[in-house]
């Protein structure tokens, strides 16, 4: 559609104006999804003092959120006319006190909200950084500008000022901010993540900029607040990110939990959602600079044969002078970063004096950037940092005869880097070093690489498979911090798996026998148990676990009918060494004696009933048939890969609580479909914050079990922490386990290629 200046100009306006509105009408949402998250945390268990301020907050926000509300929304109108949000903010915040005439003091509390405002502002960036980035392409196209206005609506540090100023004014003060940061931030990010896709679809069809591909990941609700001025339906109230969290209570509007995950997908999605869209802006940038490269993305073409050389000749360089013992390093034997960066730097000019094309030179310079990023990224330990430097060269030429290297989250190589990257990252932050065994895997892997400089992703691959094997056998074996407490998770598990074995089994067993139900739900509930436990200790073809299972049938044939004074004598005979060993067995499962007598009373009314006859009898060829079942359990049991090991059949691991491994067995929110799906993909050696016990500290996942149905994470002090499955989804949910990285290691170096190359396009072309 073609259009004039004038009109263009307008269509911006009306962009803009439509923006506004739906801020105005989700602004009660947002704030409605605040007060719910406030009360919610106020129920959480925490510090007394913690609690207590909590409660008081609610308490306050409660009275305080109409006139938050009412600031907001007042200032926000004023921006209906020309789109533009007063950079004054009269009234809004304390004036600085001056000195005299000339000079002036900011007070501490002025300075305060700047850097909340700040930090709000931020978030909503990182949420919707690739959603904003379109826009203001497609309104600086529409309006013939540069830039946006420093107090455009659009920006998101406005509504921040908006949001914070407001705050003030209805009371409240920084301290109350703190203490629910998290809920405005997520709130606020999501509302702004929306309103940019929305607008961006609204000027999409209007055939602006439509060849920006614009990702349809958020599916609106019904009640959009964003539904009325762009899409041309009718206003409605709250956003589609607005649906209320029945456990969380951040949501908006009145749509359950579930839809709300459903819309928004899960974390896990999400990040390969951010991941490729920050691919997808990257292509893009780089399309409208050399269209041409975008077109090679599409077949395959091997780098020339000047290239070719010239990145075998800078990869055995940086090999010799970046290697230890070699010309760059610090007196400490490492090399320094400075060093390493002006060594690529050199090896890149060369390089792009023998590329051939623009498309190998934008290569070249693109892979350089997203070294420097990485190389810069202070959380990589030092000792670490010089072998990712030397996987510049093979990545460079991967990037330069692999179509999708630009274009997958999943190419094997940026998948190496960034399991790699998680697993260091954590290192420099707890104050502890690299462990040499983790620092060498990582030195034969680079080496590996470099040595198959020809087989493209295959040798990534290949290595790939390789490094995540090591990982589970250096936290199962080799790393002293993990060692101890994998080695108890794996019993932990093999115990509570052959426990629903043996349950499975026996439930089989008796199926159609007439056991007492209190002798059926013994060795159900308890006994199974008890075989578990001893088989793990002793072996499952010991003779203390042969005597466990003689135990379980001499059981059932005493709790059988007596009706003879020969049996009835058998059983008293029997009764004192079958109970003295139903009392070891469970005492070495550790059960408490209280409940040891609970069960031995219950059984004991059962063998009363079968002193009186009013037990079932068992024929005398089927007792033998069980006994004979009984003796060769193990053979019949069904395969531990299809145990699942959840709430349905472990209600309880807290017996397994020792000093070394704490077992996690409440706290959380009902983790919804998406949470459980996120947290069986989780992956063994990367970091992540866990608040629990009043703790929150960094910790790194050593382990998962069989289907993933437990998981271990470690605390720099070797402490293990273990969850089921479900468990772990509801600390997720609720945001008490977090990774430690918001994205991975070459998504963070994609987004700070993106801005260099943003800020200078034509260093692609030189």
């Amino acid at each position: 559609m073609a259009t004039t200046p004038a009109n263009q100009t307008a269509l911006a306006q009306q962009a803009r104006r439509a923006y506004v509105e739906g801020v105005l009408r989700g602004l009660p949402g947002v704030v409605q999804a605040v007060e719910r998250g406030a009360r919610l945390l106020a129920t959480q268990v925490a510090e007394p003092p913690v609690a207590v301020k909590r409660r008081d907050v609610a308490t306050d926000f409660a009275k305080a959120a109409p006139f938050w509300q009412q600031g907001m929304t007042t200032m926000m109108r004023g921006a209906l006319g020309g789109g533009m949000v007063s950079a004054s903010f009269p009234g809004d915040l304390p004036q600085p006190s001056t000195r005299d005439k000339n000079l002036s003091l900011v007070d501490d509390d002025t300075i305060e909200t700047e850097i909340v405002s700040s930090r709000l502002a931020l978030a909503m960036m990182d949420r919707a950084s690739w959603e904003f980035t379109d826009l203001r392409s497609r309104i600086n196209l529409l309006e013939k500008r540069e830039e946006l206005d420093g107090n455009d609506a659009f920006r998101p540090h406005v509504l921040a000022r908006v949001a914070t100023a407001s705050w003030r004014s209805a009371g409240l003060d920084m301290e109350a901010w703190r203490v629910l940061q998290t809920v405005l931030h997520e709130e606020f990010a999501q509302f702004v993540e929306e309103g940019y896709h929305e607008i961006n679809r609204w000027l999409v069809q209007r055939r602006v900029l439509p060849e920006v591909d614009l990702r349809p990941y958020i599916r609106r609700a019904a009640n959009s607040a964003w539904a009325g001025p762009v899409s041309g339906g009718g206003g409605g109230g709250g956003s589609s990110f607005a649906a209320s969290q029945t456990s969380s209570g951040h949501g908006r509007g009145g749509v359950g939990e579930e839809t709300r995950m459903m819309t928004r997908a899960s974390p896990l999605a999400r990040g390969i959602d951010h991941a490729e869209a920050v691919l997808g802006r990257l292509n893009k940038l780089i399309g409208r600079q050399l269209p041409e490269f975008v077109a090679t993305r599409q077949t395959a073409a091997p780098a020339s044969p000047a290239l070719r050389t010239a990145i075998a000749d800078a990869q055995q360089g940086i090999a010799r002078r970046l290697s230890p013992g070699g010309a760059v390093q610090t007196a400490a034997g490492a090399v320094s970063t400075p060093a390493m960066l002006e060594e690529l730097h050199q090896r890149k000019q060369a390089l792009k004096q023998a590329a051939t094309t623009p498309v190998e030179r934008a290569t070249i310079e693109i892979v350089a950037l997203l070294f420097q990023s990485i190389l810069t990224e202070e959380r990589i330990p030092a000792t670490v940092r010089v072998w990712f430097a030397r996987l510049q060269m093979p990545v460079l030429r991967v990037a330069v005869s692999e179509p999708d290297f630009f274009a997958t989250v999943d190419h094997p190589a940026r998948k190496l880097i960034d399991r790699m990257g998680a697993c260091v990252m954590g290192f420099d932050a707890t104050g502890r070093a690299v462990a040499d065994l983790l620092e060498k895997e990582i030195k034969r892997v680079v080496q590996v690489v470099e040595a198959y400089p020809d087989t493209g992703r295959r040798v990534f691959q290949t290595v790939l498979t390789e490094f995540e094997k090591f990982l589970e056998h250096y936290f199962k074996n080799a790393n002293e911090a993990t060692r101890k407490g994998v080695s108890l998770a794996q019993q932990v598990e093999q115990r509570e798996t052959l426990a629903i074995q043996y349950t499975i089994e026996l439930r089989k067993m008796l199926n159609e026998v007439p056991v007492q139900e209190g002798v059926r739900e013994f060795l159900f509930q308890v006994w199974a148990d008890v075989l578990a436990m001893t088989a793990v200790k002793a072996g499952v073809q010991s003779d203390q676990t042969k005597a466990m299972k003689r135990a379980a049938a001499d059981l059932i044939w005493s709790a059988s009918a007596k009706v003879s004074r020969e049996e009835r004598a058998e059983v008293i005979r029997r009764l004192p060494p079958l109970l003295k060993t139903l009392r070891d067995g469970m005492e070495h499962a550790g059960l408490p004696p209280a409940k040891q007598d609970e069960h031995i009373q219950r059984l004991n009314n059962s063998l009363a009933a079968a002193f009186t006859a009013k037990a079932a009898v068992i024929p005398h060829e089927r007792l033998e048939e069980l006994m004979g079942r009984l003796e060769t359990l193990e053979e019949l049991l069904p395969d531990a890969a299809d145990v699942e090991i959840d709430e349905s059949m472990v209600l309880d691991l807290s017996g397994h609580e020792s000093s070394e491994l704490e077992v996690v067995g409440e706290g959380g929110s009902m983790p919804t479909p998406a949470m459980i799906a996120w947290a069986a993909e989780l992956q063994v050696g990367s970091w992540y914050m866990l608040d629990y016990r009043g703790r929150n500290e960094q910790v790194q996942l050593a382990w998962q079990g069989l289907r993933k149905q437990l998981a271990l994470f470690v605390s720099p002090q070797g402490r293990g922490i273990l969850f089921q499955k479900h468990r772990l989804a509801a600390f997720l949910q609720a945001g008490l386990l977090v990774p430690a990285q918001d994205e991975s290691l070459t998504v963070r170096a994609t987004r700070s290629a993106l801005a260099k190359l943003d800020g200078d396009p034509s260093r692609l072309l030189n």
